[in-house]
């Protein structure tokens, strides 16, 4: 329930924007400003539905109205339908990404050195480092920055305030698979597909569903062996 009326109120903000609404008012209060960061997040997550404009008056019709007391459906009656309209916009989206990304494989295993494993991973290396490389099992300390394939930065180290620590065993297999060819010092380029990444599902509003993503990792440390 508390997914749809988020849906509802994103596309009424949205719809507003589209449609040339009067001026953005000023970010004068604290308060100004906490609103205008729910509609940025709102936005974000509205964004797999891909709806188009007209679809767009439909929702701002239908919260207009039921604000009003007056909508013609009900949510309840329509939830199932809801989930299916969801569930068909995503699949959509997974399907162009998944064109997007064989393409962008098929580019980056042309690049330097670059060399595809059995996985589909496409390990570029672009800085050798010394020492072991770490294994699976090992947690190991990295600054990396994650890339959709249309350049979008969606994740980085640096943006969390210095390297990231974790499991090798605990992250996406391209991860587990990728960083296990690093040595200390070194650093790579690990093109993902899907398939050894977040699938068909994406994962929050950043990783659209099908979609291949290209990160630069720079294994800092092994922390545990």
């Amino acid at each position: 329930m508390k997914k749809l009326a988020t849906l509802a109120v994103l596309a009424a903000l949205s719809a507003a924007c589209a449609k040339g609404a009067p001026p953005r008012p000023t970010l004068t209060t604290e308060d100004d400003k906490t609103v205008y960061a729910i509609g940025v997040a709102l936005a974000r997550s509205i964004q797999p539905l891909q709806l188009t404009p007209a679809e767009l008056e439909l929702v701002v019709a239908g919260l207009r109205e039921g604000s009003a007391g007056k909508a013609e459906l009900t949510v309840e009656s329509r939830q199932v339908q809801i989930q299916q309209f969801a569930q068909g916009r995503r699949s959509r989206m997974g399907q162009a990404e998944s064109k997007k990304g064989t393409e962008y494989l098929a580019k980056a295993a042309k690049e330097p050195g670059a060399v595809t494993s059995a996985s589909g991973l496409v390990y570029i290396p672009i800085k050798e480092g010394t020492g072991a490389p770490p294994k699976a099992s090992d947690t190991v300390k990295v600054n990396y920055t994650g890339r959709l394939v249309d350049g979008t930065v969606f994740d980085a180290s640096e943006r969390h305030g210095g390297p990231a620590t974790f499991p090798l065993s605990g992250v996406i297999p391209c991860w587990t698979e990728g960083v296990q060819k690093l040595k200390v010092g070194g650093r790579a380029r690990l093109v993902c597909p899907a398939a050894i990444a977040y699938g068909d599902h994406g994962a929050g509003s950043e990783i659209p569903p099908g979609a291949t993503l290209d990160f630069e990792v720079e294994l800092v440390g092994i922390v545990s062996k």
